[in-house]
C-alpha cells in the first residue's frame, strides 16, 4: 500500500514543477516516484513537464532493459590493466542542458535491475558516470492492487524517493487535459455528466472484466470520433476501447450531440437566429459550452462571450426543457474556462469591452457571488 495522499494528475504536475524549481535553485536534491493505475497519465505528466521547463526527456522503459544497459559494457584496457565501462547513450551528460530522466515501469522491472537503479535515484550516478546538475529524476509505475504486472517495492528503494499517488479526477482531467487538447466535445460532455466513468479500473477488476475505462482510453475514443467517419465501424472500435456497457451509454450521448450541437453554425449565426440552434438537452448544452471554449480565438472571443452569457438565460426564454437545466452553473463554469484561456493567450481585453460580460458580472455581484 502506498500510504501517500491521492492527488489529481494536474496537481502532481504542479508538485513536480515546484520540485524542479527548487532543484534549479540548489535547494533540493530528490528523486520522484509516480504511482498510479494504467492509463491515468503518468507518462503524459512527465512529457508535459519536460516541455514546460525546456528539458530534454530521456525515457527509459525499465521492463525492456537489462542491468548492463544502464551500467554499460565492460572493456579491458590492457595498457592500464583495468576494466573500463562504456556507459550507454540513454543517460543525460550535458551540464548545460536541462534534462528529465524518466525511469518508467519501475515497479514492473526485474529485481536484478534495482541495485543499478538505486544509484541513479540516490547518488545520481551509475558507476563513474554522474548525472549532470540540471537533471531531474522521475520514476513511475503501477501498484500491485491495480491488476498490472508489478513487484512490491522494498524499503531500500522506497526510501530513495518522494512518492506521489495519482488518482483520476474528472474535473482536473477536463480542465488540465481534455480542454487544452481540444478533445471531441461528446467525450468532454459525457465525462462532465458521468465523472465516475473516467476510470473504472477498480470496478472492472472486481467484475473480472478485461476492458476498463481510463483517461487514456477516453483520449483514444476522442481520437476515434474524429478519425473514423463510418459510424458502424467506429462504434465497434469504441466498444473495444471502453467495453460494451459504457460504450453503449456513451454512443447514445454522442449521437444526440452530433444531431443537436452546432457550434460553428452558432458562431456564424446572427443574434436573432441563434435561439433555434441551442440543443435541448444537458449533454448537448455541456458539449456546446466546451466547444465554444475550444473554438475561441482572438478574432471571435467577443462573440463567444456574448453566446456564453446568452445561454445562461435560456431557461426563461426557451421553455421548460431549458428551465430544468442548471444553465446558470454551466455558464459560470464556461466563463471560468474562457477567462483562463484568454489569460493564457493575452486576450483579456475582450472581457473589459464586452457589454455581455459586464451584465454577467453585475448579475453575480447583485447575487452576492463576487
Amino acid at each position: 500500500m502506498v500510504n501517500a495522499p491521492p492527488i489529481p494528475t494536474g496537481q502532481a504536475f504542479d508538485v513536480l514543477k515546484a520540485g524542479w524549481q527548487a532543484q534549479s535553485a540548489g535547494k533540493l536534491r530528490a528523486s520522484w516516484m509516480l504511482h498510479g493505475r494504467p492509463g491515468i497519465g503518468k507518462t503524459e505528466i512527465v512529457q508535459a513537464l519536460a516541455q514546460e521547463i525546456g528539458a530534454r526527456l530521456f525515457d527509459l522503459r525499465l521492463t525492456t532493459i537489462e542491468p548492463q544497459d544502464l551500467r554499460g559494457l565492460p572493456y579491458f584496457d590492457h595498457a592500464r590493466q583495468r576494466t573500463i565501462w562504456f556507459r550507454p547513450e540513454d543517460l543525460p551528460d550535458d551540464p548545460a542542458q536541462p534534462s528529465v530522466l524518466f525511469l518508467d515501469e519501475l515497479t514492473a522491472a526485474s529485481p536484478l535491475l534495482q541495485p543499478t537503479v538505486y544509484g541513479l535515484l540516490q547518488e545520481r550516478r551509475v558507476g563513474q558516470h554522474l548525472l549532470p546538475a540540471p537533471c531531474m529524476v522521475i520514476a513511475a509505475g503501477n501498484m500491485v492492487e491495480d491488476g498490472a504486472i508489478a513487484y512490491e517495492m522494498g524499503t531500500a528503494l522506497s526510501d530513495r524517493l518522494i512518492h506521489l499517488r495519482l488518482q483520476a479526477e474528472a474535473g482536473d482531467w477536463l480542465e488540465r487535459f481534455a480542454l487544452p487538447q481540444a478533445l471531441d466535445e461528446s467525450v468532454i460532455a459525457f465525462i462532465r455528466t458521468r465523472p465516475e466513468l473516467l476510470d473504472t479500473t477498480e470496478d472492472s477488476l472486481r467484475r473480472g472484466e478485461m476492458i476498463a475505462c481510463t483517461p487514456r482510453s477516453w483520449a483514444r475514443v476522442a481520437g476515434l470520433m474524429c478519425a473514423v467517419s463510418d459510424r458502424r465501424l467506429r462504434n465497434l472500435m469504441i466498444a473495444g476501447v471502453l467495453g460494451e456497457a459504457v460504450a453503449a451509454e456513451f454512443l447514445l450521448v454522442a449521437d444526440e450531440i452530433a444531431a443537436t450541437v452546432q457550434v460553428d453554425e452558432l458562431l456564424e449565426a446572427e443574434p436573432r437566429a441563434r435561439a433555434s440552434l441551442y440543443p435541448p438537452s444537458l449533454h448537448g448544452m455541456t458539449a456546446l459550452a466546451y466547444g465554444l471554449v475550444t473554438r475561441a480565438t482572438a478574432a471571435n472571443l467577443a462573440q463567444v462571450i456574448e453566446i456564453m452569457a446568452e445561454l445562461r438565460g435560456l431557461g426563461t426564454t426557451r421553455g421548460a426543457a431549458f428551465a430544468r437545466m442548471p444553465l446558470g452553473e454551466l455558464g459560470t463554469h464556461g466563463f471560468e474556462m474562457l477567462i483562463r484561456k484568454a489569460l493564457e493567450h493575452g486576450w483579456q481585453d475582450a472581457f473589459a469591452g464586452s457589454d455581455a460580460f459586464a451584465a454577467y458580472t453585475a448579475e453575480r455581484r447583485a447575487a452576492g457571488l463576487e
